[in-house]
């Protein structure tokens, strides 16, 4: 029988702790799956992890897992992933926004079209229509143009994973927005699938207008994984060669006109030539840098995007 881990990182939601953890019960009691629900406290300041340590003494399923300070959601995905033991991985988040009842059918789906994620696709969101849906409706679509990835939502954390997906995802820093990009950079097969979405009833949202921006800044950062992570030469190489090109033409240019007798000094023509010619090279040698560095990466031990201060579970 295979087990199904849920990951839901914690950050302030002390309130939805207990609701979530029996949601997760009631949904799963309809299936034959072993399961267990790994909370993972993000540095929260609230009664959360004391709220995540009861759940965790009063059911053998639920682990807590205790980061030593905030250090973001993806992190936080991730102490939970590298944690889980389940066959099947399920992330959600823990504002109850997310239905865990959507978790069944989301099961069957990745069994009945054999893929490797199942997403979910938040119908009639009940979130403000200004700060969340006009920002997540522009950066859904420029995913779309950019990644090649056609997923309607990409903001929903409702997702189920096969274990060998989840486990190398590579996830830090704010890269759980890119998560479908991150799991088709794998090969993964992905379906995406209608999911309830409800309104928030405790605590406070952790997202607004001003995320937009590092939204797009993360959106530049996904392009490059996209297309150069693996080869960062092709992108610094080119264009260290057409600077470089550029600026020896010029300062060929510049070196007949020399020949001719005219006076080239203090024409910036000159000066951008060498700025050119320099920056080429520069350039050129970060390429082989990155590569060097890539190389690196993948050839020595990788190391842990978080600390864990401590872990509870129904053993200790």
């Amino acid at each position: 029988m295979k087990k199904v881990s849920f990951v839901v990182p914690v950050y302030n939601e002390e309130e939805n702790i207990e609701p979530l953890c029996s949601g997760i019960r009631t949904a799963m009691e309809t299936t034959d799956f072993h399961y267990e629900i790994i909370l993972v406290n993000d540095g929260s300041s609230d009664g959360s992890w004391a709220n995540i340590a009861k759940m965790s003494a009063s059911g053998k399923y639920v682990i807590g897992i205790d980061l030593i300070t905030n250090y973001g959601q993806s992190s936080a995905l991730a102490a939970g992933i590298d944690r889980a033991e389940g066959d099947l991985i399920v992330t959600l988040d823990g504002d109850l926004q997310n239905d865990p009842a959507d978790v069944p059918m989301m099961i069957q789906t990745l069994k009945d079209e054999d893929c490797d994620v199942v997403a979910g696709e938040r119908r009639n969101r009940k979130d403000a229509a200004i700060s969340r849906k006009l920002p997540s409706r522009l950066a859904n679509f420029l995913l779309r143009i950019i990644t090649g990835v056609k997923l309607k939502d990409y903001g929903c954390s409702l997702r189920v994973f096969r274990k060998d997906i989840a486990k190398n995802l590579g996830l830090y820093g704010e890269l759980h927005r890119f998560i479908p990009v991150l799991a088709v950079q794998q090969g993964a097969q992905i379906v995406q699938v209608p999911v309830r979405h409800h309104a928030r009833k405790y605590g406070k949202s952790k997202y607004g207008m001003g995320r937009t921006f590092r939204v797009i800044s993360d959106l530049l950062l996904i392009m490059f994984f996209k297309r150069y992570q693996n080869r960062p030469i092709h992108f610094f190489g080119t264009l260290g060669i057409i600077t470089f090109g550029a600026g020896v033409i010029i300062d060929i240019y510049i070196f007949v006109l020399k020949l001719l007798g005219n006076d080239i000094w203090g024409k910036p023509l000159l000066l951008l030539g060498i700025m050119l010619t320099i920056g080429g090279i520069q350039i050129i040698t970060i390429g082989i840098l990155s590569e060097m560095m890539m190389r690196t990466y993948y050839e020595s031990q990788q190391k842990k995007p978080y600390r864990i201060k401590r872990e509870v579970s129904s053993e200790d």
